[in-house]
């Protein structure tokens, strides 16, 4: 279980985070929605330790990692997440399978005789076969997507957190890929943290999202609360609109 207490994060004068207070259980899907700049990827961030917080407490599985500097420490920790970068951040120099693999080496004690065996197995797991030895810049951006899944998965992590896993991706092979985000949830049990403005896709696969606003919690609940909600910001955000509470600013380039 991950909990975050009265966590905050400022840069420079500017306040990110302004007291977010979550727990997220074993074996649940959480999507954290909101606007740009909200503080939804400050937040995943925080929560690997890949940034500090400010001030407030981080524990996974009840280890408070909040400020931990001893790195050996942190990377123990770390290798209990899995972490789905928004473009894949596939190694284009390697093949898919040399991808796939690369945190076996790095992350995990497996022999090295066993690697081909578990990529392979992670390929099958995101519908994906017989393709180790093409480069990532032969395939489609939802292939993409599903070889950094296996990648993640690979390892082994206990959570798995998201972030973007549908942008860029067409209505149908962004359906796929929360079907899989939802597979993977009823095959491993694995506890996820998706960062998403795919509203679809977050009524699909959450079984609580969290709406961020200006660096605070403005709702939490079931998609099916989301759905029924009165709340003029929230309303504006799940439909769309250009007309409301939440004002975007234009700027030129």
């Amino acid at each position: 279980m991950i909990t975050v207490t009265n966590l905050k994060k400022n840069f420079g004068h500017k306040q990110v985070l302004k007291g977010i207070n979550l727990t997220f259980k074993d074996g649940e899907i959480v999507s954290i929605i909101g606007g740009s700049g909200t503080g939804k990827s400050t937040l995943i961030k925080c929560i690997m330790r890949l940034i500090v917080p400010t001030e407030g407490k981080i524990l996974i599985d009840g280890k408070d990692i909040s400020f931990v500097e001893d790195e050996y420490k942190l990377s123990a920790v770390r290798r209990s997440m899995g972490y789905l970068f928004q473009d894949g951040a596939l190694f284009d120099s390697l093949s898919v399978g040399e991808n796939v693999a690369f945190g076996l080496r790095y992350l995990t004690d497996e022999k090295p005789a066993d690697y081909k065996k578990i990529v392979k197995e992670k390929l099958a797991l995101v519908g994906l076969k017989d393709i180790e030895h093409m480069r990532p810049s032969e395939l489609s951006g939802g292939m993409r997507k599903r070889v950094a899944l296996a990648r993640v998965m690979a390892v082994s992590p206990k959570y798995l957190l998201y972030d973007e896993p549908t942008s860029g991706l067409d209505p149908i092979m962004s359906d796929i890929i929360s079907d899989l985000i939802l597979e993977l949830k009823n095959k491993l049990g694995q506890t996820s943290v998706v960062i998403t403005h795919d509203i679809r896709s977050a009524y699909k696969i959450s079984d609580r999202i969290v709406f961020l606003y200006d660096g605070k919690i403005l709702m939490e609940g079931t998609p099916a609360e989301f759905k029924k909600s009165d709340n003029p910001y929230v309303r504006q955000f799940m439909d769309g609109s250009s007309h409301g509470p939440i004002q975007m600013k234009l700027t030129k380039d």
